[in-house]
C-alpha cells in the first residue's frame, strides 16, 4: 500500500475555486512572483502543482515564488 500521495495537477477552475481571486488578479500575481507559476501540461494545456497552491493558501500575504525550485 503507498502511503505517498502523487502530486495534482490543478486547472484554472480549481485554483479560482480554492483561492477567491479573479482569473485577473492570479495571473498578475504570478507575473510579479507573488503566486506559484503555472507547469505545461499539454501543447495547450497547463496547471498548478496543487502542493505549491496549498502552500501559498497558508501564507498568501508573504509568498515569493522560488524558481530555483523547479
Amino acid at each position: 500500500m503507498r502511503t505517498e500521495n502523487p502530486e495534482r495537477i490543478l486547472r484554472l477552475n480549481a485554483v479560482l475555486d480554492r483561492t477567491g481571486l479573479s482569473p485577473a488578479t492570479l495571473y498578475r500575481k504570478v507575473q510579479v512572483g507573488t503566486f506559484p507559476k503555472q507547469i505545461r501540461i499539454a501543447l495547450r494545456c497547463a496547471g498548478w502543482r496543487e502542493s505549491e497552491v496549498n502552500e501559498w493558501m497558508r501564507n498568501p500575504m508573504f509568498y515569493q515564488a522560488n524558481d530555483a525550485t523547479r
